[in-house]
Order: structure tokens, then sequence, then C-alpha cells
């Protein structure tokens, strides 16, 4: 149950297509907005049925993990070792982030960035916030 209620033919298109020629891009920013947050995760029994709840520390941050769920980056649960566990769910992948470092989102820096190594063994820093803080901090072009 993802709470999303969002359907768009040309974003499936650009999601599922290996060929389009998006499919990077958009695999990508589905993907940081899927390993950047601080939401916590539990298995519930509801109407009878085991389901994946999200607790999160805002609206946005809930609302954005569970797109990325709609969209088929479904953020499982940290384990012990502080790895993010991520199921591709058009893949049936199971992912690992180690999750290195967050920076927080306070009202100073109104963006929050989490350091990760990725599954193929690189280092990822992750930021997302609003768009006036974020533009001001891009190289040009």
């Amino acid at each position: 149950m993802t709470n999303v209620n969002f359907e768009d033919d040309q974003v499936w298109d650009h999601i599922k297509d290996e060929r389009h020629p998006q499919y990077t891009a958009v695999q990508r920013f589905i993907e940081c907005l899927g390993i950047c947050h601080t939401i916590v995760s539990e298995e519930r029994k509801i109407k009878g049925e085991l389901v994946r709840v999200y607790n999160a520390s805002s609206p946005d941050e809930l609302a954005l993990v569970n797109g990325t769920r709609h969209l088929g980056f479904a953020f499982r649960d940290r384990d012990e070792e502080d790895n993010l566990i991520i199921d591709k769910l058009f893949t049936g992948e199971v992912l690992k982030y180690k999750l290195m470092n967050v920076f927080e989102f306070n009202s100073d820096r109104k963006r929050m960035s989490v350091v990760v190594r990725t599954p193929d063994n690189r280092i990822m820093i992750v930021c997302k916030g609003a768009d006036s803080i974020i533009n001001a901090r891009l190289a040009p072009g």
C-alpha cells in the first residue's frame, strides 16, 4: 500500500524501458529519493495481511518515499549494520546501501544529505531540499 495516486503512461515508459533515452536519469532520480531519508519501517498486520508501514519525521518525506515505492524502488528497512535495504520491484533485486553519514534537515540548511556506499561499491552523496537552496549550489550548466 503506497498511498500514491499517480498514473502517467509516459513516466512508466521512462521507468521500465531500458532503451528509453531518459531511463538512466529517471532511475537515478528515483534511487536518490529512495535513499535520502530518515524513514523507519516496520511490518504490521492490517486486515490479516502483513504490510510494510513507514514512519516519517515529516509528511513530505513520507510522500517521497511512498512515491519511490510506487515507482518500483521500495525502501524495506535498515539492518543491524546500518544498511538501507531496497527492493527493486520491477527486477526483483534486493540492494543494500551502506549508510555512512546523515546530515539532517534543519531550518538553516533547508536540505538534508546522506552519504552511502552503493551496491557497486561507489561512495555517493545525495542531497534533497528546497529548490532555491539546491539551485544556488549547482555548477553552471
